[in-house]
């Protein structure tokens, strides 16, 4: 996975994977997810990012979690 953030744009860009995407689909909120020729994910991005708090220009932190998510999250 590849995490961008584009400060001009305001956009938190995630790329799940190396691939190009043959769709999009924009949710409600400005959040784009764009969809590989298999119809599996393969980008995320979020529109202004900074307005909703989830990012701070000029102090980037990413934080990688290994441990396996909980099902309960999605129940």
């Amino acid at each position: 996975m590849k995490i961008r953030y584009d400060q001009d744009a305001d956009i938190l860009f995630f790329s799940l994977r190396d691939e190009p995407p043959v769709d999009a689909i924009e949710e409600a909120g400005g959040v784009i997810l764009s969809y590989g020729e298999d119809g599996e994910p393969v980008s995320v991005e979020i529109l202004n990012a900074s307005v909703r708090h989830l990012i701070q220009p000029g102090e980037v932190s990413v934080t990688l979690q290994t441990s396996e998510i909980s099902r309960s999250m999605y129940a």
